[in-house]
């Protein structure tokens, strides 16, 4: 099938805002925020500029319309085993299973972790936030939390996931193959074990873990650790009456 038979096609296919995002989270993927342009989705789409923004106001819309749709894809996967476990098991599941959910996509989506930080700073009140605000908010809420805090505590475990995948995903600067990353930890497991012992005890005795650390693995222990402080300060109580709406 030469170009001109598939851009024929593409023609006859009715241009719809879901096609536009789809072909703007492909793109995002392929070369990160600076392939993202409208000639590029024209020449992808085989469309004028024109029909791009009938459907799409302007560039910032589409990033959060490409961002939203991965972080709904993301979060729709709920943790198997949740009927077999108590209430505040299950809430705990949901939490680290839309935290997971968030870190596989800024893994498998690099350019997430910028847009994600975007959203959450700049726009409180647009669909991304509030998407992942709500997907957290409601287990924290079952977890017996007084509605007092139920701002606190949510913003605390949003702020440790996103800062979390941000700081471990592909765009951090750490290489993406496993060999080199491999090699990237090596390297500076052997720097850290160099230092001076005196004045670097306890870097050195930790550069062998450093080496060795799996970067999803160390997510999830963080979201325990958070969940664990949750769970302490508020311990469930079974005759607890259900919070309020």
């Amino acid at each position: 099938m030469d170009v001109r038979t598939r851009q024929s096609q593409r023609r006859r296919q009715v241009l719809t805002r879901e096609r536009i995002v789809e072909t703007a989270v492909e793109l995002l993927d392929a070369a990160g925020e600076g392939a993202l342009t409208v000639r590029a989705l024209t020449g992808r789409l085989a469309t004028g500029p024109g029909a791009i923004y009938w459907h799409i106001g302007n560039m910032d819309e589409l990033l959060e319309a490409a961002a939203d749709a991965v972080v709904a894809a993301a979060l729709a996967t709920q943790p198997a085993g949740r009927a077999e476990a108590t209430e505040a098991g299950a809430s705990q599941e949901e939490i680290r299973a839309v935290a997971l959910g968030l870190f596989d996509a800024v893994t498998e989506h690099p350019w997430l972790a910028t847009q994600l930080a975007v959203q959450l700073t700049r726009n409180p009140w647009g669909p991304v936030t509030l998407r992942i605000f709500e997907s957290i908010g409601r287990p924290v809420r079952a977890l017996g939390v007084p509605r007092g805090d139920w701002f606190a505590t949510t913003s605390t475990l949003v702020h440790y996931i996103l800062g979390a995948t941000a700081q471990t995903s592909q765009s951090s600067g750490v290489p993406a193959s496993e060999a080199d990353r491999a090699e990237f930890l090596t390297t500076a497991s052997r720097a850290w074990q160099d230092l001076d012992p005196d004045d670097y005890p306890f870097i050195r005795a930790i550069a062998d873990q450093m080496r060795e650390h799996d970067d999803r693995e160390q997510f999830r222990t963080g979201i325990d650790l958070v969940l664990t402080g949750i769970t302490t300060l508020h311990p469930p109580t079974a005759s607890r009456p259900p919070a309020p709406e």
